[in-house]
């Protein structure tokens, strides 16, 4: 298993350049994005990752001030700053970073960053990382790879493993109300909280068995947890579901029909 990237900058098309050369070289896996230093966190205290790629100013947080937050994490990852900004290579230097590329780089210089960054990462450990994360089978399970799967179907969740604090939480898949969407995550609502997981929106969608319907392209509905239908007024419907907060869910024109059909109404 290649190593586990994030990518975090707050301009899009930034991002889809650092993707495409990242996976031009074939070196990491890029497992996931961030568009500002509050996500980054997010994403990074939550999962496993063996390597950031971190902008430097950006809304939310600098790449200074996340790169400082991740010394308290147990097993840190390495650090590249891709930035337009020469001026802070010495802080970043300071925090330990393996490299600083200021943009813009080319393929060659990137490729340089890399290997050094994960030089003294080794295979052992990065295999651990892998294996630490849910994403890790599931990204097998994905590619064809993955054992006990019978043709193109996947394994179904009978509960979702999400990474808190350091452990491995089960999650039943009973008790989840409704999933969101989120950069090539999701989020698992449940009564009284909100846990990121690496599966995507589709992939959730083919592991999940029982009363899970996509209500939207950005939301998976427990039926089991819908406690009214509201329609809106451009002619379609909401959900409301029966978490704590009462939490309101799109449903797409197209779906609408289905999901009456499906509750009986």
């Amino acid at each position: 298993m290649r190593p586990r990237a994030l990518i975090v900058d707050d301009e899009a098309p930034a991002r889809a350049e650092l993707r495409f050369l990242l996976e031009e070289l074939g070196q990491v896996q890029v497992v996931g994005e961030a568009a500002n230093g509050e996500e980054a966190l997010l994403l990074l205290r939550s999962l496993p990752y063996d390597l950031v790629l971190l902008d430097v100013r950006m809304p939310g947080g600098s790449g200074l001030e996340v790169a400082a937050a991740l010394r308290d994490l147990p097993h840190p990852p390495k650090v590249i700053f891709t930035t337009a900004y020469p001026d802070h290579a010495v802080e970043a230097f300071d925090l330990a970073a393996a490299d600083y590329l200021v943009k813009p780089f080319d393929a060659e210089r990137l490729q340089r960053a890399l290997e050094r960054a994960l030089e003294h990462a080794g295979s052992d450990d990065a295999q651990a990382s892998a294996a630490a994360s849910p994403g890790g089978p599931a990204a097998g399970a994905s590619n064809g790879g993955a054992a006990g799967r019978r043709g193109d179907e996947p394994e179904p969740l009978a509960r979702v493993p999400v990474q808190r604090d350091g452990r491995t939480v089960l999650v039943d898949q009973s008790a989840i109300v409704y999933a969101s969407a989120a950069r090539g995550y999701s989020y698992l609502k449940l009564a009284d909280e909100r846990l990121l997981v690496t599966f995507s929106l589709n992939e959730l969608e083919r592991r999940l068995r029982g009363h899970f319907f996509r209500s939207h392209r950005s939301y998976l509905v427990n039926l089991d947890h819908v406690r009214e239908l509201v329609p809106d007024f451009k002619g379609a419907l909401v959900v409301v579901m029966n978490d704590r907060q009462r939490s309101r869910v799109e449903v797409s024109r197209r779906q609408a029909r289905e999901l009456r059909r499906r509750l009986g109404v």
